[in-house]
């Protein structure tokens, strides 16, 4: 059975290899992105072989524990990207509106400028 466990892990270590050569040799942002969530996500399964190859069953927990952390990463990424900036402006957040109502509120701004340029 143990034969069954290192394969796997010989396989995974494979895939988390070739996830660093995307990552390094991407040619868009998306893709080391995707990469490295790839690496997060074999990362996740070899602690988990680990965990069963070992007989310790608790480090279960540090490997769920880990995937959220890899999404978490991989949302942040994707927003920075995205939008050029982690967390809204200070102006929304100190007028006390939530990160929702931002968009509601440029939205806003954006048909009184039409507004002004109507009149």
């Amino acid at each position: 059975m143990t034969d069954y466990y290192l394969v796997a892990a010989l396989a995974i270590l494979i895939a988390m290899a070739l996830g660093v050569c995307r990552a390094l040799l991407g040619p868009s942002v998306f893709d080391r992105i995707l990469a490295i969530n790839l690496f997060g996500t074999k990362a996740v399964l070899l602690v988990a072989i680990f965990a069963f190859f070992t007989g310790r069953h608790d480090l279960l927990d540090i490997s769920l524990l880990y995937s959220l952390l890899n999404f978490v990463g991989v949302i942040a990424a994707l927003r920075l990207v995205e939008r050029g900036k982690f967390f809204a402006n200070n102006s929304v957040i100190e007028k006390g509106m939530s990160i929702g109502d931002e968009e509601s509120s440029d939205e806003n701004s954006i048909d009184k400028q039409k507004g002004d340029q109507d009149a």
